[in-house]
């Protein structure tokens, strides 16, 4: 990783994508070791965690997850997921934090030197080239050794840097005994799709 002493340097995650492309990779991600890791890095500003979630269930599988973050450093981006029917009368959950990542990216810029983007969807293309144009430098952290690849051609070749995950899996992985203690209660976050569109999203 190429990162300067001096740098002040923010996380972006796009928690459903990170989530889906570490369990692409069969690893768990030891949040406390991530923000170690960026902090040694440079200055941490800011490690920001965006999230849909479903709000009428009675538990939701990644809530222990979302109040342990935002215990431990982390800054939680999250709002309700909307429920509808599509054209074919099947019931469908819909929860994208697109918008909201991007905005706020930009908001912070002016007090960032070093933007790190958690995410391999090519939506996000456009947000780097307008971070790259205010001076800014831009990771972004994905994987190619999928198959296919978790990130898009267009994201990964317009980053200043790219970051393979599957490099960081001794630095940022979670202890195989350390989950046998604590997943029982946490099952997994939903994967993402175009518009984060899942019928089986809800689990009961």
């Amino acid at each position: 990783m190429n990162f300067y002493p001096t740098e002040r340097i923010a996380l972006f995650i796009d928690g459903a994508n990170l989530y889906a492309t570490a369990k692409s990779l069969a690893f768990d991600i030891d949040y406390k070791r991530l923000l170690e890791l960026f902090r040694s890095q440079g200055q941490l500003v800011r490690a920001l965690y965006y999230t849909a979630l479903v709000e009428d269930q009675e538990y939701s599988s990644i809530r222990p997850l979302i109040d342990w973050l935002d215990y431990n450093g982390y800054t939680m981006v999250t709002k309700p997921t909307k429920e509808f029917v599509d054209a074919a009368g099947r019931r469908k959950i819909k929860g994208n934090m697109d918008i909201e990542l991007a905005v706020d990216a930009m908001e912070l810029s002016e007090h960032l030197d070093h933007v790190v983007l958690f995410s391999g969807d090519g939506d996000f293309r456009s947000l780097v080239e307008a971070l790259q144009h205010k001076g800014k430098r831009v990771s972004v952290v994905s994987t190619l050794t999928t198959n296919p690849p978790m990130v898009a051609d267009e994201l990964r070749r317009q980053a200043d840097q790219f970051i393979d995950l599957a490099n960081m899996q001794d630095e940022i992985g979670r202890d195989p005994a350390e989950r046998t203690q604590r997943e029982p209660r946490r099952r997994t976050e939903p994967e993402p799709l175009d518009e984060f569109e899942r019928g089986d999203l809800i689990e009961t």
